[in-house]
């Protein structure tokens, strides 16, 4: 253990401040590009840099700045020496029915098309040469979840996107990367899940074990962005909402429809249970 000494003289105090490796903090300005924030923002900024926070899941509708924000605070901490380097993570699904198939090239290059919300961010903040610089130094770099078993984070920002596509088992592996002085912002936008039908995205599960005193103590929190936070158009906003609305309609649809079944026939449950035969189904 190290010692120090103090002012008052030649006594040696025991120094207990935590031992973990660190690379060393960036030794230049970054030129951060301050944009109108809302209120809103403000709030989620005064979360993040909450000393105590360690944790933040960022959920919200498509246009409401979830990426935009959490990019934005992972490079206030790499400007104010909080941390040293910025990790991001996104689950490696296509967000459409069509697939583009394997992908050409290496495995940073395969990755990078799914890292591209990232980029746009990255430009619409910062100047290209600082960005240039990051990467090239490897402060800013993209990690597959496939990969992060093993790892260990300590003193970085892990910005995890588009987490509605990640399974229980993915969260499991990912937030237990987290080490001493990391902090990680995971967003997601619930209603715009890509993953196959036999698959289920563990991300309003992992919001709701986490949403308790218990976690909020340990620094674990969840910040929501409403319709009414959408700031990328008017045009973005009307059609999230139709959308929305459509899909609510169609739920309530389906939920009456399966009523009036059950009502119909109690036993449906075992009927189900008992046999796949469509001739047993009413």
């Amino acid at each position: 253990m190290s010692k120090k000494s103090t002012a008052r003289g030649s006594r040696k105090i025991e120094d207990k401040s935590p031992k973990v490796y660190q690379r060393d903090k960036i030794d230049f300005e970054l030129k951060i590009r301050e944009l109108e924030w809302t209120d809103k923002q403000k709030e989620f900024f005064n979360l993040i840099n909450n000393k105590d926070t360690r944790i933040v899941f960022v959920s919200g509708p498509a246009g409401s700045s979830k990426t935009l924000v959490a990019v934005r605070a992972a490079l206030q901490m790499l400007n104010d020496k909080k941390a040293s380097d910025i990790i991001c993570v996104r689950a490696a699904v296509e967000s459409a029915d069509s697939k583009l198939g394997y992908l050409p090239g290496d495995l940073q290059s395969k990755y990078d098309v799914y890292m591209m919300p990232f980029a746009d961010k990255l430009e619409e903040l910062l100047p290209i040469d600082q960005i240039k610089r990051l990467k090239g130094d490897n402060r800013i770099t993209n990690q597959p979840i496939n990969f992060c078993r093993g790892l260990s984070f300590a003193a970085k920002v892990i910005l995890m996107d588009e987490m509605q596509n990640a399974t229980l088992s993915e969260f499991g592996t990912l937030l237990t990367r987290i080490g001493k002085f990391t902090k990680m912002i995971v967003c997601a936008d619930p209603s715009q899940s890509d993953l196959p039908f036999n698959k289920q995205g563990a991300f309003e599960k992992i919001v709701k074990l986490f949403s308790c005193e218990e976690s909020k103590q340990m620094g674990v929190h969840h910040f929501h962005f409403t319709e009414d936070d959408i700031l990328r158009s008017e045009l973005c906003r009307f059609v999230v909402k139709k959308i929305t609305d459509y899909k609510k309609e169609e739920a309530a649809k389906l939920a009456d429809k399966e009523k009036k079944i059950k009502q119909q026939n109690p036993n449906i449950a075992q009927v189900y249970q008992d046999s796949w035969s469509p001739a047993h189904h009413p």
